[in-house]
């Protein structure tokens, strides 16, 4: 069965539409680093680069080769629904990429696929426009589904709560359900060799920080520690004004516990609880792809900043929580086309 994969980032929902037994025949993507990632990966499918508000449907169609479109996956950016750009507050950012999901329901008219699946931010659900656009896909006979999951419960390890849509055409659907699967920050990374003895490039990549920050990070107690355990004088001078949030900061990780959510500055202490449970350093790319439920083998650069890389791994789907949405999708079709 054929999949279009929208806003492929790096490839992890490509990966789990595959693992599903979807082949993704078209990724569009827009940002240079993320498809020299997904082609490192995924280099059987046709990759357009190119941002999404200039895609013709004839350009998929003309790649599809007269085969039909089974699913039209894609995460449109939303970043002006993230909680840390909203800073927890109700109303959205005034970002330009929030109207990417209108681009979405663009190519689901023009395109007609027999299954839809899209994945976003929680907070999306209330946005006037995306209500519009799950209106406009009933009327056009996709019964969506709507529904905010975790995607610790299908077997991912890590808190991430995310907005699922699936839908088929003149057929119902519903997000698929946990698998009830726990795996924890020691199943994925507990037997990986430390960075100064590893063999994979990726497992080398390690951040560097101040004698300060240093001193702090190895004062830490082991599995879960947080800045909160430290003695006063070793409290960071942005951490001593009152009201400040995000106590994740500097904090380790819990070995029998799910990971923290992986974002865009996963590399980097000071955005988040991404301290190794017992090692004094903070989680290596690996370790990072790892806890998105990434295959061990799965490749990224390694030859660009730190900066660039958390973004390809904190901005991508978890492939195991798209295998199981697929799975559920291809189920379906298979049912409705025997």
């Amino acid at each position: 069965m054929n999949a279009v994969d929208l806003f492929s980032g790096c490839g992890g929902l490509t990966e789990g539409m595959h693992n599903a037994g979807f082949t993704t025949k078209v990724a569009i993507e827009i940002v240079p680093l993320a498809v020299r990632a997904y082609k490192m990966n995924h280099p059987e499918t046709e990759v357009i680069q190119k941002d999404i508000r200039l895609i013709d449907a004839e350009e998929i169609r003309a790649k599809l080769n007269g085969e039909p479109l089974h699913l039209l996956a894609g995460c449109p950016p939303c970043q002006g629904f993230s909680s840390i750009r909203r800073l927890n507050k109700p109303q959205c950012v005034e970002d330009d990429r929030n109207s990417l999901v209108l681009e979405y329901l663009r190519l689901v008219k023009e395109l007609s696929p027999m299954a839809i699946m899209m994945e976003n931010v929680p907070a999306l659900k209330d946005y006037s426009v995306f209500k519009e656009v799950v209106e406009e896909l009933r009327q056009l006979g996709y019964n969506p589904d709507v529904q905010v999951v975790n995607v610790k419960n299908y077997g991912v390890p890590q808190r991430r709560k995310r907005l699922v849509m699936v839908g088929m055409l003149n057929d119902t659907i519903q997000v698929a359900e946990g698998t009830g699967v726990k795996k924890t920050v020691r199943d994925m990374i507990a037997n990986l060799a430390p960075p100064e003895t590893a063999q994979d490039p990726l497992q080398q990549i390690v951040s560097k920080h101040t004698s300060k920050v240093m001193e702090m990070i190895k004062k830490l107690p082991h599995n879960g520690g947080s800045r909160k355990d430290l003695p006063k004088e070793y409290t960071l001078k942005c951490h001593k004004k009152e009201n400040v949030g995000f106590n994740d900061v500097y904090g380790r990780l819990r070995w029998d516990d799910y990971s923290t959510t992986i974002t865009g500055g996963c590399l980097n202490p000071s955005k988040g609880r991404y301290l190794h449970p017992e090692q004094d350093r903070v989680i290596t790319p690996r370790e990072a792809a790892l806890l998105q439920s990434f295959p061990k083998d799965y490749k990224f650069p390694t030859d660009i900043s730190k900066t660039a890389l958390a973004l390809l791994i904190g901005n991508a789907l978890p492939p195991e929580f798209s295998r199981i949405q697929s799975e559920n999708i291809y189920r379906h079709l298979q049912n409705q086309l025997q």
